[in-house]
Parts: structure tokens; C-alpha cells; sequence
């Protein structure tokens, strides 16, 4: 594995440091070019801590990057940079015959650069949101920081070699209190992460031997995407990326539980509940988290009782009393409050008040003014309810159990006299019942109830999904190509997207649509040989866009290459 790092951040399990390769077309940020250090704490100014040079102990010189989940490398024709993280917090370095300058140009008010002692320095970059302490641990160490009253107007730290040409550092994270730390050689630090991260992979499904490349890839991106408990995080949290999407969205979290829930289950668990950690008093989840900040303006989809369901059949310690009694009361409250405060018209069918709630933010589906009764959203809500109705089961509720039941079958009814119109599910306006006229994938979506709808309806909506051209040579667009709104790097006016994929796939499935559910499944796991795990693709060309290294991408390409290819090949 030799990592992009103008793609993929180079980081580790549990870490809120990553190094990237910023050039303009990095999201938000108007750094110059170059290779930065990094935070992913989610009230950073600017995410780039330093920039990165290498160094013939007065100017920079050109270097190639090397990458691969343990160590990352810089080489130059007159020597080396090393650079690994063995812990969360502390970054090591070390380098043989050049040398390693860091620098900040302190864009803060309050940037800084403190002196501990002759071979330490404190650097308060509050721009960044981080205290470091740089260690010079061999080799000498030259700053420059000059102080003008208020901040340093720029910091730059030079990294030289001693007399046998060797220098090395370390650099660590903390929040109030510096406590000294002992140092293992550097070879070590490697090896550990090294250990780490294929005990890690050991853990993620199987995929058919083609994907074999593929699989290592995506499974460094979940695992390098993991961040240890800080704030308002509570637990170990997979990330959507490390690049600049450095959020918990509330039902991107769903994908990354199913795709560990195989042999990680513990932390499967883990990325399920997270969401329910901030669950408010009427129900609610919000939209998304960070270790600073909650997002309460949207929610998303409840696809949660559809992943939990997906997860007991993966792993049967998660049937266990003990996590069940854990989830149910919260995937109650979560249920009903679709219910309680979104049905505006309360015609018992709930609504969606924004394209940012249905996770397709921009879909046509909401060219015309919110609120929207999608179908999708009631499909989910009665999976959700059948979901629970077994959780009770399991939990000895039974009363509840057969609430849930009858309460899913009510829904189902009500949903198909409410939203069919010529044995297709559509999407109307709340309150005037208005069909909304849209070429998008997304009432497609409430196929995912598979053979609960009448046949007739699967016929026509199967029969439609295949003469349209919402399938291309990549897979599912999520607008017809031949839309006037279809845009190639449209959001949710085009491109393909793993969730959408995925729920497609599993409703196609769940049909008995398997040759058409198998060929987009292939299809999905050829495009992300092709151009990686991107958040979003090209329908037509298949290239890969906006953030590039992204979990929901890489858990769905895991899950659909073991669960769709692999078993359907063994059978």
C-alpha cells in the first residue's frame, strides 16, 4: 500500500493528527501548497497545524512521499524523513543526512511559541486549537519565533542533523498540562502501529480476491478515520474522513456499524449507539457530532432499526440482552418522535423538512418547498418498527412486541394508500398531497421493503428503476442522466453514492431481483478499484469526488463485496 496523501490523510486509529497534501482544490482552506500537519478537533480555525518541509539545513528541498498505514516517508537525494505515530497524541520523527523544518505563519492573534527548556518548546497554535510539545530528542534544533507583544509573528522550527548525520524528535499533543513522557526507539513505534493496524484488518469481511488491494485500502481508511473518546465524543468514533467531512453524521455512523459487526463487535456497537449518546428529551438525534460541536438544524433518515437488523444477523453476540436493553427505549423514542414532531398534516405519514434530513441534501425531490412525505422515509420507519417489535421479543416484552408488530403493518397500509399512484411509490408535498415531479433515485429506495409491497407494485417500480437511465456503466446515479437537472458533480442531482447503492441493493435483493441487485454490486466494487472511496462519483465516468477518503464509502464496499459477491459466489 503506497497511500495518496493528496487523498487519503496519513493518520492512525484513535489519533486527531493527520498529515496531508493541500493544493487549491483542498475544501476550505487557503493554504499554499505543501505537506501540512494537521487536527481533526472539530472547532479548529484552520486545520493546518504546520507546513512540512524538508530541508538542506537552510532550503527547501524537492522530496517524494511514500506512504503505507505505518510509516510515512520522505525522500530526498540527500536523505530521509520518517515519520510514524505509535500513540493517539505523539507523532515521532526521525531523519538521516537532511534535515526537517516546521513552520506557521501564525495567521492567530494568539499563536506561539514557548520555551521549555534547550531541547523543548511548547507550541500553542490556538488558531489550530492544539497545544504541541516538540522534543529534539538527537540532532539540534534551531527556532525561530519572534515575539512581538501579543503573538509570534511567524514560528519555524529547523530539525538538524548531528555530526553522524541523524536527527529525530517527538512531537506531542496535550490540553492544559505537559506531563514528561518516556521514549521507545523508533523502530519499535513502527512496528506497533504496524501490529495495530493488521490485527484491525484481520477483523474486516472477506471480499472475492479481486478486491483483495482494494480491501486493505478501505479497510486503513476506517480504521485511520477512528478517533479516541475527546469531548463530546464518548467513545471510540469512525469518522466520515479525516480530510475535511471530520464529523458523526447520523446515519453515515449506521453504514460503519454493519461493515465491523462481522468480527468487531464491540466497536460495531460502539459506532451504533454513538448517535443515541445525544439523544434529547423529545427523541431526537442530532444531525451530526464532532468532539466540539453537535448539529441540531437537521436530522436524517431512521435507518437505524434496518442496520441493527442487518447487524444481529451478522453477529450473534449482538443479539446479547444486555446491548438490546441498551438500544431499545432510544430506538423507541427515535421512532416516535417521527411521528410527534414531524407530521405537520398528521395523516400519520412523517415528512422530511429539508433534502439535508433525507441525507440527499439537494435531491430534486425537494425542487419544490418542503415539507416532503418521501417514501423512503416511511419504508424505513416500518423496517425500524418490525426491528424493534424483535427486539422486544428478545427482551421478553411481549405486549410491546406485538405493538411494534401491528403498529409496522398499520404504517405499511397507510403508506401504500397514501403514496401509490399507478403501482408506484412517490413522493408528495405535506399538507396538499401534491405528486412531486422528480427524476431522482430516491422513491426507488422504498423498494428496500422488498416483498412486503404487492407484486404489482414491484413489478412496475423494477420495471421503471430498469428501462430508466438511472443505471449506468458505474452503477446508480441518484438523477437520471437524461435529466434537465442532472449534474456529474451535482450532490444528489447525479452522482453515485454508497448508501444509496447499498439500500438499493439490499431492496433489490430483498425482491428477488438478484441478478440485477448482483450486477450493481459488481459494478459498485469495480468503480472503487477504479477511482478509490470517494464520498461521491461520476455516473458516467466513474471518477471519484469531492472528499476522497471516505468511511460510509469504504464500510459499503466491505460490506456489499462480502455480503453480495462473495457469499453469492461461494453459493
Amino acid at each position: 500500500m503506497n497511500l495518496n496523501l493528496k487523498e487519503v490523510p496519513f493518520s492512525r486509529c484513535g489519533s486527531y493528527f493527520a498529515f496531508s497534501l493541500i493544493s487549491e482544490s483542498f475544501r476550505g482552506t487557503k493554504a499554499k501548497p505543501g505537506l501540512y500537519l494537521r487536527t481533526i478537533h472539530g472547532d479548529a480555525q484552520s486545520r493546518q497545524i504546520m507546513l512540512v518541509e524538508v530541508t538542506d539545513g537552510n532550503v527547501p528541498v524537492p522530496f517524494e512521499i511514500k506512504a503505507k498505514p505505518e510509516l510515512l516517508r520522505l525522500e530526498a537525494v540527500e536523505g530521509y524523513v520518517e515519520i510514524s505515530i505509535p500513540e493517539p497524541k505523539v507523532i515521532r520523527v526521525r531523519g538521516q543526512g537532511i534535515s526537517l523544518r516546521l513552520f506557521s505563519d501564525a495567521e492567530s492573534a494568539f499563536n506561539n511559541a514557548i520555551p521549555f527548556n534547550e531541547r523543548m518548546w511548547i507550541i500553542n497554535i490556538f488558531s489550530s486549537g492544539v497545544n504541541l510539545m516538540l522534543t529534539s530528542l538527537t540532532g539540534k534544533l534551531n527556532v525561530e519565533a519572534q515575539w512581538n507583544g501579543l503573538k509570534c509573528s511567524f514560528i519555524k522550527f529547523d530539525l538538524l542533523p548531528d555530526e553522524t548525520g541523524y536527527f529525530e524528535c517527538s512531537i506531542e499533543e496535550f490540553s492544559s498540562s505537559y506531563v514528561p513522557n518516556t521514549y521507545s526507539e523508533f523502530d519499535e513505534c513502527v512496528r506497533k502501529v504496524k501490529d495495530e493496524f493488521e490485527a484491525f484488518l484481520d477483523k474486516m469481511p472477506v471480499v472475492p480476491e479481486k478486491y483483495t488491494k482494494a480491501r486493505e485500502l478501505a479497510s486503513y481508511i476506517n480504521w485511520s478515520s477512528i478517533v479516541e473518546p475527546n469531548g463530546l465524543i464518548g467513545r471510540p468514533a469512525m469518522l466520515m474522513s479525516k480530510n475535511w467531512m471530520i464529523n458523526v453524521w447520523s446515519w453515515d455512523h449506521c453504514f460503519n456499524a454493519i461493515a465491523l459487526s462481522y468480527k468487531y463487535p464491540e466497536l460495531a456497537w460502539d459506532q451504533l449507539m454513538i448517535m443515541f449518546d445525544h439523544q434529547d428529551d423529545y427523541g431526537a438525534i442530532p444531525d451530526s457530532i464532532n468532539d466540539r460541536i453537535p448539529v441540531w438544524n437537521f436530522c436524517k433518515p431512521p435507518i437505524h432499526g434496518w442496520a441493527l437488523k442487518k447487524m444481529m444477523e451478522n453477529n450473534d453476540e449482538l443479539m446479547d440482552r444486555t446491548s438490546l436493553s441498551e438500544v431499545y427505549e432510544p430506538l423507541c423514542n427515535w421512532t416516535n418522535w417521527w411521528f410527534n414532531y414531524r407530521d405537520f398534516d398528521d395523516d400519520g405519514i412523517p415528512q422530511y423538512n429539508h433534502g439535508n434530513d433525507s441525507g440527499w441534501d439537494n435531491s430534486t425531490v425537494f425542487s419544490e418547498r418542503p415539507p416532503v412525505e418521501s417514501p423512503d422515509l416511511t419504508a424505513f420507519l416500518v423496517i425500524q418498527m418490525e426491528t424493534l417489535s424483535h427486539v422486544a421479543a428478545i427482551l421478553g416484552r411481549k405486549a410491546q412486541s406485538r405493538i411494534w408488530k401491528q403498529r409496522a403493518s398499520d404504517l405499511l397500509d397507510k403508506l401504500l394508500k397514501h403514496s401509490l399512484k399507478g403501482n408506484r411509490l412517490v413522493a408528495l408535498q405535506s399538507g396538499t398531497h401534491k405528486q412531486i415531479s422528480s427524476r431522482s433515485l430516491l422513491p426507488f429506495v422504498s423498494l428496500v421493503l422488498g416483498k412486503r409491497l404487492p407484486q404489482s407494485v414491484l413489478m412496475t417500480m423494477i420495471g421503471d428503476l430498469k428501462q430508466s437511465v438511472l443505471i449506468t456503466e458505474y452503477g446508480l446515479a441518484t438523477e437520471s442522466v437524461d435529466s434537465p437537472f442532472y449534474e456529474s458533480d451535482g450532490y444528489w442531482r447525479g452522482p453515485i453514492w454508497a448508501p444509496s447503492t447499498m439500500l438499493m441493493v439490499d431492496g433489490l435483493r430483498e425482491s428477488g431481483e438478484e441478478d440485477l441487485a448482483y450486477d450493481i454490486c459488481r459494478k459498485f466494487g469495480n468503480l472503487c478499484v477504479k477511482s478509490g472511496f470517494a464520498e461521491n462519483f461520476d455516473a458516467l465516468k466513474g471518477d471519484g469526488l469531492r472528499d476522497r477518503a471516505y468511511t460510509w464509502t469504504s464500510s459499503v464496499f466491505l460490506i456489499m463485496m462480502h455480503e453480495y459477491l462473495l457469499k453469492k459466489e461461494v453459493r
